[in-house]
């Protein structure tokens, strides 16, 4: 049976040409090596698996080699580029600074560097995550790197540029090797597989070029994972439930869903995905992605944007004439808000079906989310049918027209609704049972924007018996009193902790039958007081029921502070009043504690 090896080695680059995705890094170094204009120490760095190591390899065969090809590549046919293939090259070293970081090494390396090449021209060190060196191990590298001897070229790679010392930086070329753009990955992966005789789908590739985030070897991995799963037959479906990953079908059957405001239908498909095991977060991720690549795909401009399979491509384009882009607009503000909120979320899962509602209702003509730049913060019910929705037939004649009219025209503005304590005043008995009818009928809005401001919004509504015409003065007393103040503390809003703990140190007085006197310690504390002065007698001036009720502020007096003297003190004093206690004390040998 012969001997398997996996994709990421038996396909791994001989020459500069066969390396993917790093075009002007390989020129650059083919020119170098065509001009004979090297340096004595490069730096390769870039995320995992893009070809760093690979291409120091390459690198240092070719300066090796007995003779070279026009453009700097290696000519694979001599004694250097044979020994080097075998792996028994005497020139050419390699480091793995990950276990081999102490000082130690580094000066066990530099003993190495003064023993010249037996055959070629160079002697090369290529040192592997070279930022795994301890800080003693880089100083005890520096000269050495800064003037080797003539024959010998240093390669350094790492994947975290950051951690390098700037002494090492600057005595090195540095190379930022970028990651594989996902049509090269796809063109890669399906070299190999024509080449090891598997059919594959663009998608399928697509997808695991996707799930290989930009490193070569990792999409190497997967498609070797892959083929032994299917047995050679690569079809999206098998990825994607090879890989665990959700289907873009689910996101093309719910945007469907969006635009026939279909809200049960994506209730129910929602429940199928969490059926399956994915998690409610990454679905909406991923919806979020599947909405941005709608928009991207609605113009020609930006449909470079886009690296996918051209069958995906094209699908996306289909969908994408569909939808208005002021819903795409709104949906990705949408999800972008249901993902930000998921993380803190107690029931995530209603976090991500009222996503999903408010997204169905984007295209509803009816509904306040289509209307306005972005998307509303109120929810309506959920409509199966128009036969089903609530029709309006016994409205009492006494009722007047114009009242419903008033009330539809502004559903998202309840402060509106609060001039009918007013209307109390004057009883209206016929009135009184239409308006009851119209509130049984409308059904519980959810409202997103005041969410948890309830308690604020019934704190001011004690303001407006101010705008009656009666005048109420009753006396204050101080029972009455403190429960206002407090009353007061209580309407601030829960994030006025600091402020609320700060004015419950306080305690108003009173002053007269409309006064009270409130004594601060401080002018900090007597201009805030002062900043919420309004707020704070419109609520008092309703609990106490006295409409010319004020308060006054004014600053605690400093009193004097009266010091303790101790024995010694007193007795100093006792002498410089009286020059003859001393002469006392002394005679008498008296001791003061």
């Amino acid at each position: 049976m012969e001997e398997y090896i996996v994709s990421a080695l038996k396909y791994r680059p001989l020459n500069f040409d066969s390396v993917v995705g790093q075009r002007s890094l390989t020129t650059t170094l083919k020119n170098a090596i065509s001009s004979g204009k090297l340096a004595h120490a490069y730096l390769f760095c870039g995320p995992r698996g893009v070809g760093k190591t690979t291409c120091a390899r390459i690198f240092a065969k070719a300066i090796n080699c007995l003779n070279p090809q026009d453009g700097g590549e290696p000519c694979g046919e001599c004694e250097s580029c044979r020994a080097f293939d075998q792996q028994r090259s005497m020139n050419i070293h390699e480091l793995d600074a990950a276990s081999n970081n102490s000082v130690e090494d580094i000066r066990e390396l530099c003993k190495q560097v003064l023993i010249p090449p037996q055959t070629g021209r160079y002697k090369v060190f290529i040192i592997d995550e070279v930022h795994m060196l301890s800080s003693a191990a880089f100083n005890a590298f520096l000269k050495t790197l800064e003037e080797p001897p003539s024959y010998v070229i240093f390669i350094l790679a790492t994947t975290e540029k950051h951690k390098i010392l700037p002494t090492i930086l600057s005595r090195c070329q540095v190379y930022d090797f970028q990651r594989m753009t996902t049509q090269n990955t796809i063109d890669h992966l399906m070299y190999v597989a024509q080449k090891e005789g598997y059919t594959a789908e663009p998608e399928a590739l697509a997808l695991i070029a996707e799930k290989a985030d930009g490193g070569m070897r990792d999409a190497l991995s997967i498609f070797d994972q892959m083929v032994s799963f299917s047995g050679g037959n690569l079809t999206y479906e098998n990825v994607c439930q090879n890989l665990n990953v959700l289907s873009q079908e689910y996101y093309f059957q719910l945007v469907d869903h969006f635009l026939a405001c279909r809200v049960p239908e994506c209730l129910l498909l929602l429940n199928d995905v969490l059926q399956k095991g994915f998690d409610a977060g990454n679905f909406v991720a991923g919806l979020a992605s599947h909405m941005r690549n709608l928009l991207v795909s609605r113009d020609a401009v930006t449909l470079p944007l886009l690296e996918m399979s051209e069958k995906m491509r094209s699908r996306y384009q289909e969908q994408a004439q569909r939808c208005p882009v002021q819903f795409l607009y709104k949906a990705l503000r949408v999800c972008n808000d249901c993902d930000q909120a998921y993380r803190t979320s107690r029931n995530k899962r209603l976090q991500v079906e009222i996503c999903l509602i408010r997204c169905a209702q984007l295209t509803d003509p009816d509904s306040a989310e289509a209307s306005g730049p972005g998307p509303s913060e109120t929810l309506k019910p959920i409509k199966k049918t128009v036969a089903e929705q609530p029709v309006v037939h016994n409205v009492p004649p006494q009722q007047p027209a114009p009242q419903p009219a008033a009330q539809a025209s502004a559903p998202h503005s309840p402060v509106q609704a609060s001039p009918q304590p007013a209307a109390r005043v004057t009883p209206q008995p016929a009135a009184a049972p239409a308006v009851a009818a119209e509130e049984t009928r409308k059904l519980p809005k959810v409202t997103f924007k005041h969410f948890g401001a309830g308690k604020k919004e019934e704190s001011s509504q004690p303001t407006q018996p101010e705008q009656q015409t009666e005048v109420l003065t009753e006396p204050i007393d101080a029972e009455r009193l403190t429960s206002a103040w407090f009353a007061f503390i209580g309407s601030l809003p829960h994030d006025s902790v600091a402020l609320a703990q700060r004015l419950r140190g306080l305690q108003p007085t009173v002053k007269d039958s409309s006064t009270a006197l409130l004594t601060v310690s401080n002018p900090q504390v007597q201009q805030t007081v002062e900043s919420l002065m309004p707020q704070m007698l419109a609520t008092m001036r309703h609990a106490l029921r006295n409409s010319e009720f004020r308060i006054e502020t004014r600053l605690e007096e400093m009193q004097e502070v009266v010091k303790s003297y101790s024995a010694p003190e007193m007795l100093k004093m006792m002498q410089e009043q009286n020059s003859n206690v001393g002469e006392l004390v002394s005679q008498l040998q008296l001791t003061f504690n």
